[in-house]
């Protein structure tokens, strides 16, 4: 059995202030004052503290993500930023494809797999998310929701490159519901069988599946505890150190 070392990423979401830094100087405190954490701990502030967490978090172990980039490498887009940008600001990861970004921006699943592509061609590991709205659940469609955007969104070159599946039930992100422990185990087991469906035993099976949807201290444990899923995706709980740092242990 393939063994996948956790992954806690934190989503500050459009949130954050140069103060916020001092609750990185928090975590990193308590994550070496501590016992030494056992994920890898990624924050991905918003565009304009990258290069500041990517600096102060680099002593600590705390990995600087983006929360989104262009497929293009460059060009006329104004506010927008490139996957290579977010790597010359010290991010080694980025979230494409959050429900927030399909929803409020109505990206498509060719969108996601084209900022994907791009994060990989800049040296970076996306984190692809995907998920089912309420409704669709409801209808008894979330497992081929998530599939079909599984297919769609994923690029060829995750067979040879580093990427992250992140599920994110968008009728739990920031609503305080969670899905049972039984809900999650069957979509985490369906997506890891869609992954080594497409890229074969070894690759599908080392691939992390992160779970993001109000995750929190109170519940944390029980679920990074469910098969297959392999660490988290933070929204709310990560802009507070203490809070963000109960998950982290809960590996």
């Amino acid at each position: 059995m393939t063994t996948i070392s956790p992954l806690i990423a934190g989503n500050w979401k459009m949130n954050g202030l140069t103060h916020s830094l001092d609750e990185l100087s928090e975590l990193a405190r308590l994550l070496t004052t501590g016992e030494a954490p056992r994920a890898l701990v990624v924050v991905c502030p918003p565009a304009t503290l990258l290069a500041a967490v990517a600096a102060q978090g680099a002593s600590s172990g705390i990995i600087a993500g983006g929360q989104d980039c262009h497929a293009q490498a460059s060009g006329a887009h104004t506010g927008d930023i490139s996957a290579g940008m977010l790597a010359d600001a010290g991010a080694q990861y980025v979230i494409v494809g959050h429900s927030e970004r399909r929803s409020d921006h109505g990206e498509s699943s060719d969108t996601v797999r084209a900022k994907a592509e791009a994060a990989i061609g800049a040296g970076l590991k996306p984190i692809i998310c995907v998920g089912e709205t309420e409704a669709q659940r409801d209808a008894g469609d979330a497992e081929a929701i998530v599939a079909t955007q599984l297919a769609a969104s994923i690029p060829d070159a995750a067979s040879l490159h580093e990427v992250i599946v992140a599920y994110e039930p968008v009728w739990a992100i920031g609503t305080g519901r969670t899905p049972t422990l039984d809900e999650i185990r069957d979509m985490h087991n369906a997506i890891r069988s869609r992954l080594v469906s497409r890229f074969g035993d070894d690759k599908g099976a080392s691939i992390r599946i992160l779970y993001g949807g109000s995750l929190k201290p109170q519940n944390a444990r029980e679920i990074l505890n469910v098969e297959n899923v392999n660490g988290g995706l933070v929204g709310g709980a990560s802009l507070l150190a203490k809070d963000f740092y109960t998950i982290i242990s809960a590996v």
